[in-house]
């Protein structure tokens, strides 16, 4: 069993990204466990917020899921060409202090998709997120891309990605998830 955790870079209710998740859930096969998770309650990153309170639990809590999972695949939405604030300040928090950034991100295997309202898909944000990766120590993988346009004319009013999308979406976490499961046995 490969276990995946899939964060949403968006925080919106209605979000194509946290609904691209559930999609990847559904679709993930039966040797896939795909758990989602939100960056809901993480607060700005404040360096005099961390000297004087420490790591806040919403931060902890979320490395703790990170380290119980195999890997990670991030749903990112592209906000003016690259990527969202809310997903990269939670990703500065999560590589504080400089000694857990190891411990949650060396050797992680790391998968990037995403969905937009815009005709372009995710690509800028996508590869915005590489360097970022590389410099955390994740092990990028390149094996696929999903980058779903035109979002919401994919998503039925239930916040359901129509067959063809979520075609797709299987074909890219059991694609990912093999690459997960040949790094365990090298």
């Amino acid at each position: 069993m490969i276990k995946l955790l899939g964060i949403s870079g968006s925080l919106r209710q209605a979000s194509f990204n946290t609904a691209l998740l559930r999609a990847a859930q559904q679709e993930a096969g039966s040797e896939v466990q795909l758990e989602i998770a939100t960056l809901h309650g993480i607060p700005l990153y404040d360096g005099d917020v961390e000297a004087s309170s420490g790591i806040p639990a919403a931060v902890t809590a979320l490395k703790e899921r990170i380290v119980a999972n195999d890997a990670l695949l991030l749903c990112t939405p592209e906000y003016n060409s690259s990527i969202p604030g809310v997903m990269k300040n939670a990703f500065d928090w999560l590589s504080r202090p400089p000694a857990d950034m190891a411990k949650v991100f060396k050797g992680r295997p790391v998968a990037v998709l995403g969905a937009t309202p815009s005709g372009f898909g995710t690509v800028l944000s996508q590869a915005a997120w590489l360097p970022v990766l590389r410099h955390l120590g994740a092990q990028t993988w390149a094996g696929a891309r999903l980058a779903v346009s035109t979002a919401h004319t994919k998503v039925n009013a239930e916040g359901n990605f129509d067959a063809e999308t979520r075609k797709q979406v299987a074909a890219f976490v059991q694609g990912f998830a093999g690459w997960v499961k040949s790094q365990r046995g090298a």
